[in-house]
């Protein structure tokens, strides 16, 4: 599209103001309504004002195009300026089909590599851009796309709230939710067996008065399979369920049709189980399906909040002792060094980090050293630092937060937005079905923020409310287990796969060839690091390979850098 067609782009399903659609003919379409609720409220507060998923590109009637996307960006957005036509469009690589020119940007790819997705506003193509979560973009010819923030968390954090209360609101709030997202065809969801879906599933039930069908991969692999807590929720709730065991023939026939039919790399590993998962529902009849996405985000559920807890602990230790005795001894002195002490200087050494510099390493490229991945040409033409600075540009969006409700608003944009919503959008839209967030419900999103702090993470309990407050709703084996979710066990396959191994080898090899990823690390990776450990160095092959599979399809001919 351009600012010289007046023709709209409106994808996803928002909910506009019901003051304002009340009033409205039933006939409108999106388009339409969009102008409306524009003319009424303004740009921003019409971005702010609308709910749910929806990615819009609006011509105004001063000249100037609107550009927006939901606070999670589940729907997506895309734009590349050509002299001064503005084109937009839902997917990268079909703005950059539109013109020649847009050649493959270096360090998109080491983006990728960095994150394992490309985080917007880049894409992986020189002058096509996305739109980030709660992003707006308003522009008129002449000018240069600016995109700016609509939204931003604002967390009350209060010290203290009933929890009665707030339990009998958050269960209505998740009923509401999911009934939502039900679009009157087969109820259906997926099904991992952890808290998120089990609870989407049980809520589906409820809010349609039907049997819902639940959906559920496994691997026959010691470690990765969660099929007996998908089986639990299922009989607890009366649920229609559904079974697959991804094989690794499975990966070998899909891995080139899913790297493929995304518009850049993509390399969540993920997203192959949600693949075959979605393909199960729509060959029994179902045509949309509800995720459980977004739980641990909004609630505190992830592993690395606590640990990141027991860092910002040191802080609360008095400075005189800290700089009079911890450091000198744990860090300044040969003591430090001693077997039962090590920990202890480690730990110093982490909390004197800031976040989100702290997470760096525990990042993949970093614990190898990127010299030793990457040619010198290649780290020649990128910045590597660029990852680390717009992590702490995302880490500083939120104002007067505490520290967790920091890590939950970075999570929203890197674990949510960029990574595991692009996985769920992706794979359901190759299968042909269409997917629903209830857990990102803007009532439950904004029901999270005013939550206290300790409601979310209760000294180290994960999710304290979140588990509470469904207590006697969901199974306590679904409580008390440990979070996985459909965790993919490459790298165990990749050593026992003929298959596998050979399209992993092909992949990494070609790939060596296109200048990035220095040759004698490519075999040593395959040939040393894997057997060695295959759960972490499987990871690292997955991502390279899904690269070189992406630009076999997606850049031109030969390409290498």
């Amino acid at each position: 599209m351009s600012q010289d067609t007046p023709t709209a782009l409106c994808l996803g399903a928002p909910r506009f103001p019901e003051e304002l659609s009340a009033h409205w003919p039933a006939e409108l379409d999106t388009a339409e309504r969009w102008r409306r609720t524009v003319a009424a409220l303004g740009p921003e507060q019409a971005c702010l004002r609308v709910h749910g998923d929806y990615a819009v590109a609006l011509p105004l009637d001063d000249g100037r195009v609107m550009m927006a996307v939901d606070r999670f960006a589940i729907r997506s957005l895309c734009w590349r300026l050509a002299g001064d036509t503005l084109h937009y469009g839902a997917r990268a690589d079909a703005l950059a089909a539109l013109a020649p020119g847009a050649d493959i940007d270096a360090q998109a790819i080491f983006h990728y590599l960095y994150f394992h997705v490309i985080p917007s506003p880049r894409t992986v193509f020189q002058g096509v851009m996305r739109l980030p979560a709660g992003h707006l973009l308003l522009w008129q010819p002449g000018q240069r796309p600016e995109p700016r923030p609509y939204w931003t968390p604002e967390f009350t954090e209060p010290r203290q709230a009933s929890f009665a209360d707030s339990r009998r609101q958050f269960r209505d709030l998740l009923q509401q939710a999911v009934a939502t997202e039900l679009d009157g065809t087969q109820p259906a969801c997926f099904l991992s067996g952890g808290t998120d879906s089990s609870t989407v599933a049980g809520m589906v039930g409820m809010a349609s008065g039907q049997v819902a069908h639940t959906y559920s991969i496994g691997f026959e692999a010691e470690g990765y399979d969660e099929m007996a807590f998908a089986r639990i929720a299922a009989r607890h709730f009366g649920t229609q369920h559904h079974e697959y065991y991804v094989t690794p023939d499975d990966l070998v026939r899909s891995v080139p049709e899913v790297a493929a039919s995304y518009d850049q790399p993509f390399g969540n590993s993920s997203v192959l189980p949600a693949y075959y998962c979605a393909r199960m529902a729509r060959d029994n009849g179902a045509t949309r399906l509800l995720a459980g996405d977004g739980g641990d985000e909004l609630f505190g559920g992830n592993s690395r909040y606590a640990k990141q807890r027991i860092f910002g602990w040191y802080g609360q230790v008095p400075g005189p002792l800290r700089k009079g005795l911890l450091e000198p001894v744990l860090q300044q002195s040969p003591v430090g060094g001693l077997p039962l002490l090590r920990k202890g200087r480690s730990y110093i050494e982490q909390a004197r980090v800031p976040m989100p510099d702290r997470l760096q390493p525990y990042n993949l490229l970093l614990r190898q050293g990127l010299a030793e991945i990457f040619t010198a040409d290649f780290l020649a033409r990128v910045d590597t630092q660029a990852p680390l600075q717009q992590q702490r540009e995302v880490w500083a969006a939120p104002q007067r937060a505490d520290a967790l409700n920091r890590e939950l608003a970075f999570d929203w944009r890197f674990t949510l937005a960029e990574a595991d919503l692009p996985k769920v959008c992706g794979s359901t839209a190759l299968a042909g079905v269409a997917v629903g967030f209830p857990m990102l419900d803007t009532r439950l999103l904004e029901f999270s923020m005013q939550l206290p702090v300790h409601f979310k993470l209760k000294g180290l309990k994960l999710r304290w409310f979140f588990k509470e407050a469904l207590r006697g709703f969901l199974p306590d084996e679904i409580l008390t287990k440990k979070k996985q979710g459909f965790g993919l066990p490459f790298g165990v396959w990749a050593l026992r796969h003929d298959g596998l191994r050979a399209m992993a080898q092909d992949s990494l090899r070609s790939l060596a060839g296109r200048n990035i990823v220095r040759p004698d690390y490519t075999d040593r990776l395959l040939t040393q690091r894997l057997p060695e450990h295959p759960g972490y160095y499987g990871e690292m092959v997955w991502i390279l390979m899904m690269l070189e599979q992406w630009l076999r399809h997606g850049a031109p001919q030969g390409w290498r850098l």
